[in-house]
This record gives structure tokens, C-alpha cells and sequence, in this order.
């Protein structure tokens, strides 16, 4: 799948926040996260990416249902923060309004 160079850009700053891969208690905080700004076809866009690439180490089903999961459920705030900080080091841009 080729990516436009805006969720090009979100995999950098991802795999810049999570160089060694994103773990398993981040998966939710973070998809969470990407959802205030991105909309659900980018953030779809971005897991399967990073699934296929082997930065996510499990399936596309998990994913489509922990981005159920976040609809029905948000994480706990200190796992918002713990992902944010990661993002925030990578050059996510968590300030401000959604877009």
C-alpha cells in the first residue's frame, strides 16, 4: 500500500517515538492518540502499515478490533501521557485542536 507523504510522515515520527517497536500496553493509548487527529481511514492506514512492516507484532484482525475497542473504551489518561511523551519525542505534533 502506498501511503500519501502526510501518513508517511506519521510512521516516521512513530517509529522515531518507538524505535524498537510499539509494545503490547501502547497499542490502545496510541490509537487513541492518532485518532484525535487523523480519521479512521488514516488511522487504519498507518496500523496496517505498521502491522505489515513488522512494527506492530500482531494481525490486522487485532488491530481492527482494538480500534473497535477505542471507540467503545478509552485508555487511562497516565497511558495517554506515557504514549504521548514517546510521540512527542518522535516530533508528534499532540498540541492544539484535532485537524
Amino acid at each position: 500500500m502506498t501511503l500519501p507523504p502526510f501518513l508517511t510522515s506519521i510512521i516516521e515520527w512513530l517509529r522515531a517515538g518507538y524505535p524498537e517497536g510499539v509494545p503490547e500496553q501502547d497499542y490502545v493509548p496510541l490509537f487513541a492518540l492518532l485518532s484525535r487527529r487523523l480519521s479512521e481511514d488514516e488511522v487504519d492506514q498507518v496500523a496496517h502499515t505498521l502491522v505489515d512492516d513488522g512494527d506492530l507484532p500482531i494481525s490486522k484482525t487485532d488491530i481492527a478490533v482494538l480500534i473497535t475497542k477505542i471507540t467503545n473504551e478509552m485508555p487511562l489518561e497516565q497511558d495517554i501521557d506515557r504514549v504521548r511523551r514517546h510521540l512527542e519525542t518522535g516530533g508528534w505534533p499532540l498540541t492544539g485542536p484535532a485537524t
